[in-house]
């Protein structure tokens, strides 16, 4: 007998509900079908579904987008970057205490006491037709991030690896939910061949039909609800194994509108709106933005982190600003539109030599016309480079705070997390750096903000 299982999946949804209404309809739909032709199914998501840049997300704190998982009816998810360093230790403690489905991540603990009751390393679901199926999964490793958010990390493949040559004689079919990227996911199925499917993510990448590695089949669904992925397994219950396996991507544009589908999308909107709009501080006066020159809002902002960092100096990109701060009444709701980003502070230990480099680097002509993506920044542009409480002179000496600086120093940066990855400051990656969590830029703008106009 040869019994047909299905895996509808999703991935790296970043709270884009634009066709939320829409996908899942048509997987209930679908749902139903399989069940009354005696097939089983399941639905997975691969992590980061919820993205803080969203309104409804942040004013629920995530726990909106695990009830809308709930109404869903998936079955397993696991946590991406964004479920896993975008939320204090104790929010993603309690993040999925409602959850309705299981919640696996093989390669996060705690680091003192226990684990949150919803983290389970592996889950073993069987089928109509008791074929055991176990799910296994891991996320991307930001080990400094976890780190300083009181959780620790083991290392993804080894971890995945283990479970799988661990759970392989006691189950028929071995998946993965992997939010490590493609690259991880190939190495990972040329050393484990003992995986049937990787549900890939993270890298945002598309593999219409999936990608065979090792005879492991690796499926990526792009990202903000572009597609559903729909994985069909054949098993031969006679012989006990896979003997065919195939995955496919509906694009979630094309599936039939739902009733009312445009009022829902809004009214998620609308609730995070609600929840959002309450007073922080009172201005007496409005700070302008500028996205290609120093403005109102930058210095003020430059005054924010140093304080905030105790460095002796800042750096970031104008392009942050995505609005001027009003005069009068300041609501939650307003930095957030000012600052959508899922970003962090950190600070940098510099030599004299080191912050010279910075400081030319950050002339760099093409930097603020360039449209970023990701990294955190959900701008519009780069922006102008800003410095503040460092430059040079006409003698080519470093200036901190106006003097000349001492060569035997090593200054503190502070600047922002984007900046830490190599892209633009290669420099950056490996020196000696501490973030600072798990405040984002909109925290400690409120923060400084309620001390600030109090004077």
């Amino acid at each position: 007998m040869q019994e047909k299982i299905h895996i509808f999946h999703t991935n790296d949804l970043h709270s884009h509900f634009k066709y939320w209404p829409r996908m899942q309809s048509y997987v209930k739909e679908m749902r139903i079908g399989l069940t009354n032709l005696g097939e089983t199914s399941y639905l997975f998501d691969v992590g980061d579904h919820l993205d803080r840049s969203n309104i409804y997300t942040e004013a629920t704190v995530g726990k909106g987008n695990v009830m809308l998982l709930n109404e869903a009816g998936y079955d397993v998810v696991t946590i991406g970057n964004n479920e896993g360093i975008t939320l204090s230790h104790e929010e993603l403690y309690h993040l999925y205490d409602e959850a309705a489905f299981d919640v696996v991540v093989a390669n996060v603990y705690a680091s003192e006491g226990t684990n949150p009751k919803w983290m389970k390393p592996y889950v073993v679901l069987t089928t109509a037709h008791g074929t055991k199926l176990a799910v296994i999964a891991a996320t991307a490793m930001f080990e400094i991030y976890y780190k300083e958010l009181n959780w620790e990390m083991n290392e993804a493949r080894s971890a995945l690896i283990h479970l799988a040559l661990q759970l392989r004689k006691d189950v028929d079919i071995i998946v993965c939910l992997s939010h490590l990227g493609i690259t991880e996911d190939e190495l990972l199925a040329e050393e484990c061949p003992e995986i049937d499917v990787i549900f890939g993510s993270h890298t945002h990448h598309v593999l219409p039909n999936g990608k065979l590695v090792n005879g492991v089949l690796l499926t990526g669904g792009g990202k903000f609800g572009q597609y559903t992925g729909h994985l069909v397994v054949e098993f031969d219950k006679k012989l006990r194994k896979i003997v065919e396996k195939k995955d496919i991507l509906i694009h979630n544009k094309d599936l039939p509108t739902v009733q009312y589908e445009k009022s829902i999308v809004q009214s998620f909107e609308e609730e995070g709106k609600r929840l959002l709009d309450i007073p922080v501080f009172t201005t007496k006066k409005s700070y302008n933005k500028e996205w290609f020159h120093y403005s109102q809002l930058s210095d003020l902002f430059a005054q924010a982190i140093l304080e905030k960092s105790g460095a002796d100096c800042a750096l970031f990109n104008a392009g942050i600003f995505l609005d001027g701060l009003p005069k009068g009444t300041v609501t939650a709701l307003d930095l957030h539109r000012i600052f959508p980003h899922p970003i962090n502070l950190c600070t940098i230990e510099l030599s004299v030599a080191e912050m010279k480099e910075i400081f030319q680097e950050s002339k760099n002509e093409e930097w603020p016309y360039i449209e970023l993506k990701g990294l955190g920044f959900r701008g519009v542009i780069f922006g102008k480079m800003l410095t503040y409480g460092f430059s040079m002179n006409e003698d080519r000496q470093l200036l901190i705070n106006g003097k000349v600086a001492d060569n035997d120093r090593i200054y503190k940066l502070v600047t922002l997390d984007l900046f830490t990855f190599g892209y633009f400051y290669p420099s950056f990656k490996y020196a000696k750096k501490k973030y600072i969590l798990p405040e984002f830029l909109r925290d400690i703008m409120i923060d400084y903000g309620q001390r600030f106009f109090k004077q």
